[in-house]
């Protein structure tokens, strides 16, 4: 069985992908353009891949392939319906990366509560070692416990970071954007005017479709308190980067962080950089996912993918 992996890269260089060798021959590319992916796949069984686009114009040419095996939870880059059309199976790998999204959140959070780019630069700067005193707070901070954490999107990753304010002895509330986790009687389930007015930070964790597409603008930033935090760890589209921005000039909340965005990598002329208070913003280059422990789980749990389909005992299957 041949098999090629087309954005090797985006597992990082620091991940082994040799165990692949176990399902048959693989040829590895760290990337590939769309004009290049054509030529790649005309000849393999199984594709590798996390985000390259595949669709009935490049598909059309793959006759061997049998397998899209995704190096992901979302799926949206794959033309699901041609490749039912074709019968080739689709699978993609759910929850491998749960632990690493919330412990980032948290990471995201405490990074801008505690203003700790602030101190670090006061201490390095060597304004520190002429203080007068043994502290220096200029920049005050409050703690987590008492404060409400509002969650939008209950599932998996939702409710690791539920588990981890409750340690932190926060109140969680949250609100369903499908609708399908409001049984959970664990948390209070409320509307998302209700979270938005009482959350001290408002942390997102919903999927991207059609309910969730612009869901936070400049409208619903304004419904938070004036000291909230507001946390994008679900997909870019999900917040309007531009009415974000404007909402940040305007003092509406305390400030951001994202590691999800509208285009990734983020566009040169996004409206984020014309932030003032930068400080008030915190973004990461979408890399919640990828802990060294999330990305070597992510790699096994592909070749399981492939193994049971050998033996027609498909799983994760989404076609």
């Amino acid at each position: 069985m041949k098999l090629c992996i087309l954005d090797a890269l985006t597992l990082g260089a620091d991940i082994d992908i040799t165990p692949f060798e176990s399902c048959g021959e693989v040829v590895v590319y760290d990337l590939t353009a769309p004009e290049e992916v054509e030529e790649r796949i005309k000849d393999v069984d199984v594709i590798i891949t996390n985000k390259v686009v595949l669709n009935g114009s490049n598909l059309k040419h793959a006759e061997r392939l049998k397998l899209i095996t995704l190096l992901a939870t979302g799926y949206n880059n794959i033309d699901t319906s041609y490749a039912k059309e074709r019968g080739i199976a689709v699978a993609n790998v759910a929850g491998y990366s749960t632990e690493s999204v919330a412990q980032h959140t948290f990471a995201m959070l405490l990074h801008l509560i505690e203003h700790n780019s602030a101190y670090d630069a006061y201490v390095k700067s060597k304004r520190y070692a002429s203080s007068e005193t043994f502290t220096y707070i200029a920049w005050p901070f409050h703690q987590l416990s008492g404060k409400t954490l509002g969650i939008i999107g209950l599932g998996a990753i939702g409710k690791a970071v539920a588990r981890i304010g409750i340690a932190f002895g926060m109140k969680v509330i949250y609100y369903s954007t499908s609708g399908k986790n409001i049984s959970d009687t664990q948390y209070e389930n409320v509307t998302l005017e209700e979270l938005l007015a009482s959350s001290d930070v408002v942390s997102i964790h919903a999927p991207y479709n059609e309910k969730t597409h612009g869901l936070i603008g400049y409208k619903e930033i304004a419904q938070m308190k004036s000291t909230a935090y507001l946390l994008n760890l679900g997909r870019g589209k999900i917040v309007v980067e531009e009415e974000l921005a404007k909402a940040l000039n305007d003092n509406l909340i305390e400030g951001a962080a994202l590691d999800v965005l509208a285009n990734e990598p983020i566009d040169a002329e996004n409206p984020l950089f014309e932030v003032k208070e930068q400080e008030k913003l915190f973004i990461t280059p979408h890399i919640a996912w990828a802990s060294v422990e999330a990305r070597q789980v992510l790699v096994q749990e592909v070749i399981e993918n492939i193994r049971a389909f050998e033996v027609g005992e498909m799983r994760n299957r989404i076609v």
